[in-house]
């Protein structure tokens, strides 16, 4: 039985997406069989950030209308055999697939999986609700800046009214500089804001950006660590998804170590 988690965010451009992406494909590099699901209807990217757009037949509407089964939609990684997704439609109303529908397809794909990864759409709205219906974790990505942390706190409440065992967040964008010489939220206080565990962070990296827009995903770069860190975090913690194995300090002292320093 696959471990159910979706990645949400609260507010847009945290880098939610990017985060599921490099997620998906660090789990798969330890050797698990993970698909990815774009629920963003209407908005979807993460065929693009994976580079698989040219590839799609069939998308999530497809599957929800009967046009074919689950299996026939699933985009396998050229670069990644053990992982896939399953893409989002940008044409189809988001208004006429509900939580249910997505809970189907989960079920679907259950067994044939140790990941499924769900791509929640931003914000608090239907969107939100539908992503999260299928899930028993959750993944809140957070920059450290105020008005995320303020939108993510909102999605913990509501998170509070579904089935989710676990949750955790990860920030995103972390600025070495500006961490250390207190010009940024540090850790603690983000932490300490958000009331939920910490499952990694990830450094300010020129190379995300660039994944972003050319559909690579980047292995060598200065978040490749801190992605393997989060992925080894979340598989190590087994049914303790969000009891950090790699202990605070540690991740400190990382970061630290082996951020940039932007100039």
């Amino acid at each position: 039985m696959a471990r159910k988690i979706v990645i949400t965010s609260g507010k847009g451009g945290v880098g939610k997406t990017t985060v599921c992406a490099n997620l998906g494909v660090y789990l798969s590099r330890l050797g698990f069989r993970v698909v990815m699901l774009d629920v963003d209807i209407g908005l979807n990217n993460l065929d693009v950030i994976m580079g698989l757009e040219r590839q799609v037949i069939f998308d999530i509407t497809d599957v929800v209308c009967g046009k074919c089964r689950v299996r026939q939609a699933l985009l396998q990684d050229p670069n990644f055999p053990s992982l896939y997704l399953l893409p989002s439609s940008h044409t189809y109303s988001s208004s006429k697939i509900t939580g249910e529908h997505i809970k189907n397809i989960v079920d679907v794909i259950d067994h044939s999986f140790d990941y499924i990864l769900i791509d929640c759409p931003a914000g608090v709205e239907t969107g939100f609700h539908r992503a999260v219906f299928p899930a028993n974790e959750a993944i809140i990505v957070v920059t450290p800046h105020l008005s995320s942390i303020r939108d993510a706190d909102k999605v913990v409440g509501l998170l509070g009214e579904y089935n989710i065992e676990n949750k955790g967040i990860v920030i995103n964008r972390m600025r070495g500089d500006l961490l250390l010489s207190g010009d940024m939220m540090n850790i603690e206080s983000i932490v300490k804001a958000m009331g939920v565990s910490l499952l990694g962070v990830i450094p300010e990296d020129d190379a995300v950006g660039k994944m972003s827009t050319d559909g690579r995903i980047m292995l060598d770069s200065e978040s490749a660590r801190a992605f393997t860190l989060l992925a080894e975090n979340i598989h190590n913690g087994s049914k303790k998804i969000f009891d950090c194995t790699y202990k605070y300090r540690g991740l400190m002292g990382y970061f630290k170590r082996n951020i940039k320093k932007h100039v």
